[in-house]
């Protein structure tokens, strides 16, 4: 009988054993936090890369004034911008100045807009200009080359120019992103106008295999963020307007000042 007492004791201890066990893996099982399987990655990420960014070409401009002061064409040019159409000066040919202004869908809409301003007396006599007369329409024909060619020649014409961006603080940059919008826009790209927009609109480019015509921006306010830009002329030179009230110059990456602050390139071809 005894026996029997002891044999029965030690199944019952057996059996509480196991049901405590049992119930210490539910308790773990309610306590554990369940998580997502991490999505499946894929064999091959560099198969399908992202597509290079890509500036809208420019549409349909307004060309207005014929300045021999560098001065009058600027004071239009701070005027228009007040009305927020993105105007810039830009040297038509020697020692003679001209505005451009806006970017319309279609001629009637350019039109229509220079008729109200001259109605107003802002502007006199204006000329329509079309897309297909920038340097960007003749891209798919002479290539990417001529059309890198032609922005540096169109930066250049601005050297020992007194720029300055029309009615926005120096401290923002917009004197220097002014003239890389100018050099853009007239060769029939809609580049930003800020720096900062800029930077952010273009392709990344490794300062090893920087293209003439490529932007270089950089960090002038000291305080991480883009602040300044100019335009790759090739060799290590870069063309643009130092602060306001400074000629348009060139300098090199390679001097120490431009080279600590130097953020990256890049490239919108």
């Amino acid at each position: 009988m005894g026996m029997v007492m002891k044999t029965r004791k030690q199944a019952g201890g057996r059996l509480k054993s196991r049901l405590f066990c049992l119930f210490l893996l539910l308790v773990l099982s309610a306590c554990t936090v369940r998580t997502a399987p991490p999505p499946p990655v894929s064999p091959h990420p560099r198969a399908h890369p992202e597509q290079p960014a890509k500036l809208a070409p420019l549409g349909f401009t307004i060309q207005a004034g014929a300045f021999s002061n560098v001065g009058n064409a600027s004071r239009l040019t701070d005027y228009l911008n007040e009305y927020n159409l993105d105007a810039y000066y830009f040297v038509y040919e020697r020692d003679l100045y001209k505005v451009r202004f806006g970017d319309f869908p279609t001629r009637e809409e350019a039109l229509a807009k220079a008729k109200e301003l001259e109605a107003q007396n802002i502007i006199e006599e204006f000329y329509i200009v079309r897309p297909d007369q920038y340097t960007l329409a003749s891209r798919a024909r002479l290539g990417d080359r001529y059309v890198r060619t032609r922005l540096v020649q169109t930066a250049r014409s601005f050297l020992g120019v007194p720029y300055k961006w029309g009615g926005n603080s120096p401290k923002d940059g917009f004197d220097c992103s002014g003239l890389a919008m100018s050099v853009y826009r007239l060769n029939g790209f809609s580049l930003p106008r800020t720096s900062r927009a800029q930077f952010m609109a273009g392709n990344p480019v490794n300062p090893k295999a920087l293209s003439e015509g490529d932007l270089v921006f950089f960090d002038t306010s000291g305080k991480g963020q883009v602040s300044h830009v100019g335009i790759y002329a090739g060799g290590g030179r870069f063309i643009h307007a130092p602060r306001a009230g400074r000629q348009v110059s060139v300098d090199s990456l390679d001097n120490a000042y431009y080279r600590r602050r130097f953020l990256g390139g890049r490239s919108y071809l």
